[in-house]
C-alpha cells in the first residue's frame, strides 16, 4: 500500500525581519522542507516562501513589511503547533543547534508528548504527538 502526505489545506502565515535566516532555521533545525522561495529585489527580502512539514501541513512566510495590511502579524508574535510522530528527534536537533527551548519535553495529561522552542525572532513552535480530538461521527 502506498501512502502520500496530503496537500496542506491550512497554512500559517508568518513574517520575519530576517526571513532568509528564519527559513534556514525552520529547514535546518526544525526539519521543514523548502518548497518555494520568491526573493525580493534587494536579495535580503523574501516576498513569499512556502515550507512543508514532512508529516503534513506547512507554513507560508515572508519579510515583514509595515505597509502590508494583509500580513498584520508582527515578527516574533506567532505561535504554531506542529504534529510529529517523533518529537524527541526534533528536540535533539533544536538542542544541538543551540535553539531556545521554552518548555522541555514532557508528557501531557491529554496523551501528547512534546516540547516548545522559540525561533530566532521569538516565535513559539510547539511540537507534539497530539493530532487533535477525533472527528465527530457522521449522523
Amino acid at each position: 500500500m502506498t501512502t502520500t502526505t496530503p496537500t496542506p489545506t491550512v497554512w500559517a502565515g508568518l513574517s520575519y525581519v530576517d526571513a532568509p535566516s528564519a527559513i534556514r532555521f525552520l529547514v535546518d533545525v526544525l526539519g521543514f522542507t523548502e518548497t518555494l522561495v520568491v526573493p525580493g529585489e534587494n536579495g535580503r527580502e523574501i516576498v513569499h516562501a512556502e515550507l512543508r512539514w514532512p508529516e503534513g501541513g506547512g507554513v507560508m512566510l515572508g519579510s515583514h513589511d509595515e505597509a502590508n495590511e494583509l500580513m498584520p502579524t508582527k515578527p516574533g508574535m506567532s505561535s504554531v503547533y506542529v504534529v510529529t510522530d517523533d518529537p524527541d528527534r526534533v528536540h535533539e536537533r533544536c538542542v544541538a543547534a543551540g535553539a531556545e527551548i521554552a518548555r522541555e519535553m514532557r508528557e501531557e495529561d491529554y496523551g501528547s508528548r512534546g516540547f516548545v522552542v522559540r525561533d530566532p525572532e521569538g516565535g513559539v513552535w510547539s511540537f507534539g504527538t497530539y493530532r487533535g480530538a477525533p472527528e465527530p461521527a457522521a449522523e
